[in-house]
């Protein structure tokens, strides 16, 4: 971290491939067939939707080596934060 600003070190940023390929996977799947998001009578299935869009949204925003600031959003918008999503919306999905 720098001394001044509190903000992580310029190393950190960079593309995360990763990251960007599971937000990229993620966006084309949803987009193609939304039906992965509903559950079995056909309904929004909002916690799903929620950890998927949540998982994208760390993804992109990690993926194209954007680093928050601040500590609980540079946490909620990193590439752990949206592997664990990830797992937590495959989770949700294959529960019901």
């Amino acid at each position: 971290m720098t001394a001044r600003s509190g903000a992580p070190e310029a190393q950190d940023a960079g593309i995360h491939f990763p990251s960007l390929a599971v937000a990229l996977a993620l966006m084309v799947a949803g987009t193609l067939d939304p039906r992965l998001l509903a559950d079995a009578t056909g309904r929004a299935d909002h916690a799903l939707a929620t950890t998927v869009f949540w998982a994208m949204s760390a993804g992109f925003v990690r993926g194209v080596g954007f680093v928050p600031r601040t500590a609980w959003i540079r946490w909620l918008l990193s590439g752990w934060a949206c592997a664990g999503a990830l797992l937590l919306a495959a989770l949700i999905r294959f529960a019901r």
